[in-house]
């Protein structure tokens, strides 16, 4: 098996692999669920670093021998989070350790960032503590010997689809915060079909009780009777902002699934309520494109800064004019010997996905498991690496 590509480029994910719109459309989303081709994974990981005991962190600090560090934890003079420390206790990276109330520097690895990608299924709240107690998405997901999963932005109860959660709370806002503008793609379906006028209502703006909205691309996808499909994407990720959006133009949404999360790609075969984690290459691809996607948000505001420089006379006004005319879906076509204008992709998603890949690795590793091993007759029940 060749290694996959540190590089978003055209050795992407095969779109086969993967989750499309004309695929919720024409049901081949919802018949997959009858397939028993691909096992749900079982609630492990794999083994986390060992943490290192405590009287040897403290002799590799150069406190003294471990013999000596070993006495000072029987006499009580070492406490860790501020509670008395145990002879053979471990120190993870974030433990604060004191000897005599004097803090002591340490360096322990931290841990290896990991990220899952969950099919959401709905009826399932994004909380790690419900009051009303209804089921949440944490209680599927494997257990972490250290820190917890954060969920890379929300989805609504009724909502269903792409959901990532991750180790890493320096990954998880890059992925989620406006200012980097991820792209979020859903397929729709509506009561009854939009109007040409209401497209370009919610392609330029409409107001909702938190401030304005606006979707960045509407497709129609087709649909039966008064169920209209479409494909929408939107760089926000607000409580409950597409629902809103689309009925403060009169139309009520039936369902609403999310395929996509900026490059993240829901795995084409991944179950509702199961989850996949990524390999290594892919969650360094997911980093690059975060870190990619902030370098050219932050460059598209300094350009905008400087073009907000005083002008006069006609050449303002046209300025001002061109500035705050909102987009309405695809640009223009260009004039003849115009080069065409390209949408910003920091993320290359018209290049390939990530994550498809990690999950079909596993899959393929599992069948071959299936058909030499033992139990040949039987479904995995583990997640392979």
């Amino acid at each position: 098996m060749t290694e996959p590509s540190t590089e978003l480029s055209t050795t992407g994910a095969d779109t086969s692999d993967v989750i499309r719109f004309e695929d919720v459309v024409s049901g081949v989303f919802d018949a997959a669920e009858s397939l028993a081709e691909v096992a749900v994974q079982k609630r492990v990981l794999p083994p986390q670093p060992e943490s290192p005991k405590l009287h040897k962190v403290l002799a590799q600090a150069g406190m003294g021998s471990r013999l000596e560090m070993e006495q000072l934890i029987l006499e009580g003079r070492i406490t860790v989070n501020n509670e008395p420390a145990h002879i053979g206790q471990r120190v993870q990276f974030g433990d604060h350790v004191k000897v005599n109330g004097k803090p002591i520097r340490f360096k322990v690895a931290p841990p290896p960032t990991r990220v899952l990608a969950y099919h959401k299924p709905a009826g399932e709240v994004v909380s790690h503590d419900d009051p009303q107690n209804r089921p949440t998405v944490f209680r599927k997901l494997p257990k972490l010997f250290q820190g917890k999963w954060q969920s890379v932005g929300r989805l609504d109860l009724n909502t269903e689809g792409l959901l990532l959660f991750t180790s890493s709370g320096e990954l998880a806002n890059n992925l989620m915060h406006p200012r980097f503008g991820l792209e979020r793609e859903y397929a729709v379906r509506v009561l009854g079909a939009l109007t040409l006028d209401e497209k370009h209502k919610l392609l330029d703006g409409v107001r909702l009780d938190d401030g304005m909205a606006q979707f960045g691309s509407i497709e129609e996808g087709g649909g039966e009777g008064s169920n209209c499909w479409y494909r929408v994407t939107i760089s926000e990720g607000r409580n409950r902002e597409v629902r809103r959006m689309l009925e403060s133009v009169g139309h009520a949404v039936s369902r609403l699934i999310r395929i996509r999360y900026g490059s993240m790609v829901l795995p084409r075969g991944l179950k509702r309520g199961a989850w996949v984690e990524l390999d290594d290459a892919d969650i360094r691809l997911l980093t690059r494109a975060s870190a990619q996607g902030a370098v050219a948000r932050e460059s598209t505001e300094e350009s905008s800064t400087t073009d907000e420089r005083p002008r006069t006379g006609r050449s303002a006004g046209a300025a001002t004019r061109s500035r705050n005319a909102p987009g309405r879906g695809p640009a223009r076509a260009p004039s003849k010997g115009q080069a065409p204008a390209k949408q910003p992709d920091p993320l290359k998603t018209s290049l390939g996905y990530i994550g498809a890949d990690s999950f079909s690795r596993q899959r393929q590793e599992a069948g071959k498991k299936r058909g030499s091993g033992p139990r040949a007759g039987r479904r995995p029940g583990g997640r392979t690496r």
